[in-house]
């Protein structure tokens, strides 16, 4: 258990702030950065050549070494999107394949997969979410079961981004290996509070922002790829992605290889000189603080406030099918009107997803944001 971080934050007492599957806030180290990098730009002749390259390949060590990966197969993106299709345009669909993905999966690993399917004359396959018993719901048997000699691709999250139910990544990757499908995840819900290991999973492309469990800026994020994609084609033909791009004397030396490893797929302009410093400082409290570590104090945390959810007669479900950092509450009689804006009013902040009010603490969160919590969820039940 790790203690209460909230003085890391800018988050004033009378805020409680139960969304960081939304947006998480800045630590003050990150503002830091970022406010130093601004400064930075405004007297560009501190700049050299050599910082096109230096913070970009220490911060794509850090998020390598928190997914359990080698630094040569991590890319440098914008987006979960631009991620989701680099791998579409490098994993080979023939007609009459099928893809997979989840019911009410966010979109952002859907739309790029519809695409490929139209062009390849594949099909998509939509897992239907799966009935809810007293319990939760059980994701991974129905993704098993729609694993066949047909699927090409399975495109999946660790744990939904509407409640946070949970998938055994683990069964997924050996069922999908077994039929020579390949596995793409979008962690944008899970990378940095939920603990993972490429080598153990083995997927084939993987990719997280870092604006929510990352702690970091938006528009920026990191795309793993396995050894076997590394020599594909990347959606840009940008000049930093070629072999010898550090010499600025010889650009004009057109060069067709590129630089080794994942990143031929960096994005263009990935110096990011004012956002790759506040990722990278992100990164590096994250790896402080240690993942299995914050998903076990989350969990405590999440565990709590079912606890008392229920003691209200409102449902949450067995913990043991949800992901430790979220928790989904659920009104027997269905959500009363304007919940979110009554929680909004009393400053407590959650986000309405399907049927499920979605709360999402982080290490800033202490006793009082969840008595703040339930003394307004006690006014509407």
């Amino acid at each position: 258990m790790l203690p209460c971080q909230r003085a890391l934050f800018d988050i004033p007492d009378d805020i409680a702030y139960l969304n960081c599957a939304f947006i998480s806030p800045l630590m003050h180290s990150v503002v830091a950065a970022g406010e130093q990098a601004i400064r930075d730009k405004a007297q560009p002749w501190s700049t050299t050549a050599e910082d096109f390259f230096t913070g970009a390949e220490e911060t794509r060590a850090l998020f390598a070494q928190l997914v359990g990966a080698d630094a040569e197969g991590i890319a440098i993106v914008p987006a979960v999107s631009y991620g989701i299709a680099v791998a579409a345009a490098n994993l080979p669909v023939s007609g009459g394949q099928e893809i997979l993905v989840l019911d009410e999966q966010f979109p952002s690993n859907v739309y790029a997969w519809v695409r490929l399917a139209n062009e390849r004359q594949a099909s998509i396959t939509t897992i239907p979410k799966p009935p809810k018993d007293a319990r939760g719901r059980d994701w991974t048997s129905p993704i098993l079961d729609a694993i066949t000699e047909r699927t090409a691709i399975v495109a999946l999250p660790n744990c939904h981004w509407t409640d946070g139910a949970l998938i055994d990544l683990k069964r997924v990757s050996a069922k999908a290996k077994s039929v020579g499908a390949a596995l793409v995840l979008d962690l944008a819900q899970s990378a940095g509070a939920l603990p993972i290991d490429v080598k153990e999973i083995e997927p084939d492309f993987l990719v997280a922002p870092t604006y929510k469990w990352l702690m970091g800026p938006y528009a920026m994020g990191f795309l793993y790829v396995a050894p076997k994609w590394r020599n594909g084609r990347p959606l840009e033909e940008s000049w930093i992605l070629r072999k010898g791009s550090e010499d600025f004397s010889a650009l004009v030396d057109y060069e067709a290889d590129y630089q080794p490893g994942a990143r031929r797929f960096d994005m263009g302009e990935r110096a990011n000189f004012q956002l790759m410093p506040m990722a990278r400082e992100a990164l590096k409290q994250l790896l402080a603080w240690g993942v299995d570590n914050i998903s076990e104090t989350l969990r405590v945390k999440t565990a709590l406030m079912a606890e008392r959810a229920n003691a209200l007669g409102l449902e949450t479900g067995d913990r043991a099918f949800f992901a430790p950092h979220y928790l989904g509450i659920r009104f027997p009689g269905g959500l009363p009107d304007g919940l979110v804006a009554h929680l909004r009013e009393r400053n407590v902040f959650v986000s309405l997803r399907g049927t499920s009010v979605r709360v999402t603490p982080h290490l800033y969160t202490n006793d009082r944001d969840i008595d703040r919590l339930f003394d307004a969820l006690e006014k509407v039940i």
